[in-house]
C-alpha cells in the first residue's frame, strides 16, 4: 500500500525542508510514503477565503480515486496519543485502499466537498501551528508510529 502526504505549496524555510527530508528517508525503510506538493492557487490572496477553499478542494478532489482512504489534518479531527496513532495507522494499513492519503489544508481549511469526501480527520494538537511547520511535526509523529509499530526505540514511553 502507498501512503502519501499531501501539502498546498511549497515548503518555503530551509530549516522545515531539512526536517522534512530526514523523516521522509526514515519513513521510506517502512514504507513507501510520498510527499506530494500541490501547486498554489494563483492569486490566492485576492480571492476570499470561501473561494480559496473550493479551489484548493477541487485540486484534492480531482486527484483521489474511490479506493483511496482520505485523512484530513484538521483542527476539528480527533485526538491521538503518538501511540494510538500509530495504531490507528496499522489499522488503516489492514484495508484494501489503494492509497492511504493525509492532507493538510489551506490557512483557511477545507472545502465542505473534502470533508463530505474524507474517510477521517484528525489533529495533532489543540493548538494552531502554521501550514508549514505541520508538515515536519506530522512527519515525525508518522516516523514514531512506524517505530512503535516496529517495537524500536524511538518512542519512550
Amino acid at each position: 500500500m502507498k501512503v502519501e502526504f499531501w501539502v498546498i505549496g511549497k515548503t518555503n524555510q530551509t530549516y522545515l525542508k531539512e526536517g522534512i527530508s530526514v523523516y521522509e528517508k526514515r519513513i521510506q525503510r517502512y514504507l513507501k510514503m510520498e510527499l506530494m506538493v500541490l501547486a498554489d492557487i494563483k492569486n490566492a490572496k485576492n480571492l476570499p477565503p470561501k473561494q480559496l477553499k473550493e479551489k484548493e478542494g477541487t485540486l484534492v478532489l480531482k486527484k483521489l480515486t474511490k479506493s483511496d482512504c482520505l485523512i484530513l489534518l484538521d483542527e476539528r479531527g480527533k485526538d491521538f496519543t503518538s501511540v494510538a496513532f500509530a495504531n490507528f495507522i496499522n489499522q488503516q494499513l489492514q484495508h484494501s485502499y489503494s492509497r492511504i492519503i493525509f492532507v493538510v489544508g489551506g490557512a483557511f481549511g477545507f472545502a465542505p466537498s473534502v470533508y463530505e469526501r474524507a474517510n477521517f480527520k484528525i489533529r495533532l494538537s489543540s493548538m494552531t501551528f502554521s501550514h508549514q511547520m505541520i508538515r515536519l511535526f506530522f512527519i515525525e509523529q508518522f516516523y514514531r508510529a512506524m517505530t512503535i509499530l516496529k517495537n524500536e526505540p524511538y518512542h519512550n514511553s
